[in-house]
């Protein structure tokens, strides 16, 4: 289980700080399939980034399974079982996709098994294997083949920054079936910053961040359509003013 107690995440100097994650308390259950979302430069990404520990919160403290992670690092944090994805997965150029699932899985994959994950995410396997990860990949195979290498950890905990972002529509079409697959075929725990409507409706629950706080959050039945009935009065609201203006 992951807990957030009190975090806070302040840039700037003392005297005139910017709070972007201001007294955040939150509790994400093992096996649930997170959404965290909310406008932009509420501090979604930053939330995030102080789980994984690439930023390190200001105060307050982060618990994974009932031990104080706030100050492991990053390294520390993924052999406790907790994977980070990119909003822009890095590429490389030399480095075969099945080398990649295998360095990720921490030894030498049978090609069978390497197919498996790349079946999960919507990819024809034999077609990618021996493929660089580099420039020839589209955004949308990369970010399935990222999620491909997180099934190959065998993670606890999942944490996907925005997957949707500079991809097409087709292929943000696959990336949400691959995360249905992850749903239903593993165990582990899913944290996906995230604006899309068809990624919230596969989620258990969903935590909206505004301002640096927790604004909402519970089961994503509850809260999703709370969202989407402040979206349609704030699209009435600026169709009054544009019809206000055309008069």
């Amino acid at each position: 289980m992951l807990e957030l107690k009190n975090v806070s995440f302040t840039v700037g100097t003392p005297d005139s700080g910017l709070d972007i994650i201001d007294d955040v308390t939150l509790t994400v259950p093992d096996g649930r399939f997170t959404i965290i979302t909310g406008p932009n430069g509420g501090g979604k990404s930053t939330l995030a980034r102080l789980i994984m520990g690439i930023e390190k919160p200001t105060s307050g403290t982060i618990l994974w399974n009932g031990r104080d992670i706030t100050g492991l690092s990053i390294n520390e944090r993924a052999t406790l079982g907790i994977g980070y994805a990119f909003q822009q997965p890095a590429r490389f150029k030399g480095l075969t996709v099945r080398r990649l699932l295998s360095l990720a899985h921490g030894s030498e994959l049978p090609e069978n098994e390497c197919c498996a994950y790349l079946t999960q995410v919507g990819l024809c396997s034999r077609d990618y294997l021996n493929r660089e990860v580099d420039d020839s990949l589209s955004g949308g195979e990369v970010k399935r083949i990222e999620i491909a290498t997180l099934m190959a950890r065998d993670l606890q905990l999942a944490i996907f920054d925005e997957p949707e972002a500079g991809i097409d529509l087709w292929s943000f079409t696959m990336l949400v079936e691959s995360f249905k697959t992850m749903r239903r075929l593993n165990n582990e725990t899913v944290i996906i910053i995230s604006h899309q409507e068809r990624l919230m409706k596969i989620a258990d629950d969903i935590v909206v961040i505004a301002a640096g706080r927790v604004r909402d959050s519970g089961a994503a039945e509850e809260v999703f359509p709370k969202l989407m009935g402040e979206f349609n009065e704030e699209c009435d609201m600026r169709g009054g003013a544009d019809r206000g203006e055309a008069r």
